[in-house]
């Protein structure tokens, strides 16, 4: 199938970004590769964008597209090996300074399109969620090893017991009724596993009020927002990538990071502003003891949001927060 995707505040990813001739740069999450794109555009002729996209399927949609482009390496991985990822490219005495990479946290239209990839819950699919099969050896912090591996969302639903399903969904849904939903899962999956997208919606449908169902936002959003959350493991490997982008970059160069919900967005908020600081001290601490030195300046003091127009052309990109910072 066509990997079909709207890159979102491509013109202001770009803007602040500024890549010019035989600049460096890493796109984190290739998808259908509208920042590479655009980048590969200014980069010539000498200059390198690595590409990164743990969905395999973005990454052979991006060797078609690109067709062994000279200026691009593409790579199916997750981007929270970022620095392994550049050691396997180049000796250490080679790597190139970067100048710019970019996170755009979001599903591809093309994810939420496929029926086998159980991503949206407006298809009935099977409750797969997975990104990758990199996915086998992640857990969410509170899932201890031995409870064993899953590949698959419908692993969680039908083997996590009730307390972490439970702490799932508030956690990383924020769902109000993450308790009703977890108690019909359990009568449900007793009867017999839950396989689809299609079973799950009528268990969450079941176990909230109606008076949930007339919401903005569908009823069952928090949830699988949630689910597919914990079954790639999404913000353990934003924490895990932010310190290595910062460290990759040249002196000048910039992050930019487009997030789509308010956990996602807390994460790189906190960050950025923890290495703006020179001293990380707690607040009642007496002298600085740290030792702590600011690594970048933030760029974008307020948040930027996609226009109006954009929004009405791409009405996905409604939820999307964008930050930049710089390093030092």
């Amino acid at each position: 199938m066509e990997y079909r995707h709207t890159p979102v505040m491509l013109r202001e990813v770009i803007e602040y970004l500024d890549p010019g001739p035989n600049e460096n740069f890493i796109d984190c999450t290739l998808g259908g590769g509208g920042y590479t794109f655009e980048i590969l555009k200014k980069i010539k002729p000498n200059g390198k964008i690595l590409a990164i996209d743990l969905d395999k399927l973005a990454h052979e949609h991006g060797k078609i597209k690109y067709n062994k482009n000279k200026n691009l390496i593409l790579v199916n991985d997750n981007f929270k090996n970022l620095s392994k990822i550049i050691k396997d490219i180049w000796p250490k005495k080679e790597i190139p300074g970067f100048s710019g990479i970019v996170f755009d946290l979001g599903l591809s239209q093309a994810q939420l399109e496929d029926r086998k990839r159980g991503f949206s819950f407006k298809l009935d699919a099977p409750l797969d969620m997975a990104f990758g099969q990199q996915v086998l050896d992640n857990r969410p912090p509170f899932v201890k090893a031995t409870e064993g591996k899953y590949q698959t969302t419908e692993y969680l639903v039908n083997k996590f017991k009730r307390d972490k399903l439970e702490k799932i969904l508030r956690q990383y849904g924020e769902e109000r009724y993450a308790r009703n939903i977890v108690d019909k899962i359990i009568r449900e999956r007793k009867i017999k596993t839950i396989k689809t997208t299609g079973e799950l919606v009528e268990i969450i449908s079941k176990a909230v009020p109606p008076q949930y169902k007339n919401k903005k936002i569908h009823f069952a959003t928090r949830t699988f927002q949630a689910l597919r959350i914990a079954t790639n493991n999404e913000l353990y490997n934003l924490e895990e990538a932010l310190p290595q982008a910062l460290d990759l970059l040249k002196k000048g160069g910039r992050v930019v990071v487009v997030s789509y919900h308010s956990l996602e967005d807390r994460i790189v908020k906190n960050y950025f502003k923890k290495e703006s600081r020179d001293c990380v001290c707690p607040p009642l601490a007496p002298a600085c003891v740290c030792g702590h030195k600011a690594g970048l300046k933030i760029i974008t003091k307020k948040i930027i949001t996609p226009t109006s127009r954009e929004i009405d052309f791409n009405p996905k990109s409604r939820s999307a927060k964008m930050r930049v910072v710089e390093k030092i």
